[in-house]
């Protein structure tokens, strides 16, 4: 029996795939060896590929790929939600973005999914009070891929963010699982106190292109924010809000905004 268990828990479906996809890339493309080698053939598992990118991406003048590379490893070590979370990241990313069609696609060419990986590793650093550290990966992510997310700031799982520029989300933010926000979206605070000030997300949440939620307020479950809107005040569970400021136009038009990925608003409107 513990034989078998043993077995099951080495298996893993996203990481097989990344591999076979590798292979294929490889075939098709001989010019892209080094690549696909260096950041999945060359690793036992998918969180070690993960430190290695991270790695390669936020190492500078001022940090070594080595040094970098270690501390991601010991975060993947020490805390295997990163992994399961990755995972699912993969798993939303393959199931919503229309232009990304295989597992391995996240992990060599999309920088919305290296600098959520990235924060996770900088949050896990701030959570055991190695607040430099996480500083530097902060600082770094946003020079290389153009998104700033506060170490402090909690991300759930299975987040999609499509083309994933200029994406700012502050210090006390909270994200739910299974949320999808597109480029130029802020989650920002109000007031300069050091205190609770960013928006709540909840789950299955759709974030248009350009939303900016400002404040502690919650933005219900399954809601969608339509691209352009300012919004200073609670969202219900399941509506659909737009505008600047932001109002609620009607109801969500569908259980999971953030699956369905609609950004129209025919199915809100009356």
């Amino acid at each position: 029996m513990g034989q078998e268990q043993a077995q099951i828990s080495t298996v893993d479906p996203v990481w097989d795939a990344i591999k076979a996809e590798g292979q294929d890339i490889i075939t098709a493309e001989p010019a892209m060896a080094g690549v696909v080698y260096g950041a999945v053939l060359h690793h036992k598992t998918l969180e070690s590929a993960l430190a290695y990118r991270i790695a390669q991406k936020l190492a500078s003048g001022d940090m070594t790929e080595s040094v970098v590379n270690e501390v991601c490893v010991e975060a993947y070590a020490m805390d295997s939600t990163l992994g399961e979370a990755a995972r699912a990241d993969i798993g939303a990313i393959l199931d919503r973005d229309p232009a990304c069609h295989r597992s391995i696609q996240p992990l060599l060419y999309f920088k919305g999914f290296l600098a959520v990986q990235a924060h996770r590793v900088a949050h896990w650093l701030w959570g055991q009070g190695r607040k430099d550290m996480a500083y530097f990966a902060q600082m770094r992510s946003s020079e290389v891929f153009g998104i700033d997310i506060h170490p402090g700031a909690t991300i759930g799982k299975g987040l999609m963010i499509d083309h994933a520029h200029s994406i700012v989300i502050g210090e006390t933010a909270v994200v739910g699982d299974n949320v999808s926000m597109l480029h130029s979206v802020t989650l920002g605070g109000t007031g300069k106190e050091d205190q609770d000030r960013h928006p709540k997300i909840g789950n299955g949440v759709l974030l248009g292109a350009g939303a900016k939620v400002l404040g502690n307020i919650q933005i219900g479950h399954c809601s969608r924010v339509a691209a352009g809107s300012v919004v200073l005040r609670d969202v219900p569970p399941n509506k659909t809000v737009a505008g600047v400021p932001a109002k609620v136009v009607g109801e969500a038009g569908c259980d999971q905004p953030s699956n369905e990925m609609d950004h129209s608003l025919r199915n809100s409107v009356g």
